[in-house]
C-alpha cells in the first residue's frame, strides 16, 4: 500500500513558502516534492486537500505581494462572492500603487494605478487580504475584461446586492476622465441585475450586439387566470421571449414545469424559443438567426442605424 503523505500540523490545510518550511525545520526539500503538496507558484506550495478554486489562486498570490497591494476586478469579485468571476487557472488581478517594481507573470496580472480605499471581510476569515469593494471590483472588471464576460459579474453584484446602480454610477463619475472609463460606463449600462445566471447575461449581451434590440429581463406576462410568469428574455412589444435552459433544466421535474410555461406563454400569443447551453456555447449564430426571424415575424425591423 502506499505510504500515507506526512503533514505537520502546521502546514496542514495551509498555503505556505517553501523555503521557510524548509527553514523552520517542518519539512525537507524532498518532503516538498511529495503527494501532500502541490506547488502553486515558485515557492509557494498548499495542502493538496484545499480545494482547486480562485480562492487558493489568490492566497498563493498574496504571499508574493507587497504589503500596500490589493486584489481587484474579478479576483476581488471573487472574494466577494461571485463565484463565477474567476476559476483556478484565471489570472489573479491585483493593483499596486505606481512605482511598486512588481511585474505581471504567470497567474498574476498587476495593474499599476494609485491605490483606492480597499476592504476586508466582516468577521473571522481564514482568507482575508485587502482587496477593492465591489463597486471599484466592477468598475476594474468592466475595464480589464471583454464586456460579455464583465457583464455576468457585473449582474451577478447587483443582483446580489453587493453593489448598487447608484454606486456603479458613482465610481464611473469620479473614473471619468481615466483610461476605461468611457468603457466602464458603457458596461455598466448593459447591466441588468434582473439576470438570473452568467449565461443568461452573455446571451442577452450577445444578441444586443449582434444588432437585436435590448430585452427585457424577467418580464412580467400576467396570464388570463391571473398568473404572472417571468420569461428570461422578452422583447414585449412583438411578444416574443427567450428562455434559457441550463443543465438542470433536464431534471424531469423541472422539465414538466418548463413545459407547462412554455404551454401558458403560447396560448398568451407569446412566441417563445428555447436557448441550450449547448447551443449558446456551439450555434450561437443559427440561435441568433432563429430570434432574428421570430422577431422580423412579429414586425420588428433593424433600423439603418444599428447596421
Amino acid at each position: 500500500m502506499p505510504s500515507i503523505p506526512s503533514r505537520p500540523a502546521a502546514l496542514a490545510w495551509q498555503v505556505f513558502r517553501g523555503s521557510e518550511a524548509v527553514r523552520r525545520g517542518l519539512l525537507t526539500s524532498h518532503q516538498l516534492r511529495s503527494a501532500a503538496w502541490v506547488r502553486l507558484r515558485r515557492d509557494v506550495y498548499a495542502d493538496t486537500r484545499l480545494d482547486r478554486d480562485h480562492a487558493l489562486a489568490c492566497r498563493a498570490a498574496a504571499l508574493q505581494l507587497p504589503a500596500d497591494a490589493a486584489i481587484a476586478g474579478p479576483s476581488a469579485a471573487y472574494l466577494h462572492g461571485v463565484e463565477h468571476a474567476a476559476g483556478f487557472t484565471d489570472h489573479v488581478h491585483v493593483i499596486v500603487p505606481r512605482g511598486v517594481g512588481l511585474r505581471s507573470q504567470r497567474g498574476l496580472r498587476v495593474h499599476s494605478m494609485a491605490a483606492p480605499d480597499v476592504t476586508r471581510s466582516a468577521g473571522t476569515v481564514v482568507f482575508d487580504p485587502p482587496r477593492t469593494g465591489p463597486a471599484r471590483a466592477a468598475w476594474e472588471t468592466a475595464v480589464w475584461l471583454d464586456p460579455v464576460r464583465a457583464v455576468g459579474i457585473i449582474d451577478t453584484l447587483l443582483a446580489r446586492g453587493l453593489t448598487t446602480r447608484a454606486a456603479l454610477a458613482d465610481i464611473a463619475r469620479q473614473n471619468a476622465e481615466r483610461p476605461g472609463g468611457g468603457r466602464a460606463r458603457w458596461v455598466f449600462d448593459l447591466a441588468d441585475p434582473g439576470a438570473q445566471s452568467p449565461p443568461e447575461s452573455h446571451l442577452r449581451v450577445r444578441l444586443m450586439f449582434a444588432g437585436l434590440p435590448r430585452p427585457v429581463v424577467q418580464h412580467p406576462v400576467r396570464l388570463p387566470n391571473g398568473l404572472v410568469l417571468h420569461p428570461d428574455l422578452a422583447w414585449p412589444d412583438y411578444r416574443v421571449a427567450v428562455e434559457y435552459d441550463g443543465h438542470w433544466h433536464a431534471d424531469p421535474d423541472q422539465l414538466h414545469a418548463d413545459r407547462r410555461r412554455l404551454n401558458q406563454l403560447v396560448a398568451a400569443g407569446w412566441l417563445v424559443l428555447h436557448v441550450t447551453s449547448r447551443r449558446l456555447h456551439r450555434d450561437f449564430p443559427g440561435v441568433l438567426r432563429e430570434i432574428r426571424s421570430a422577431l422580423a415575424g412579429r414586425g420588428w425591423r433593424r433600423s439603418r442605424t444599428a447596421e
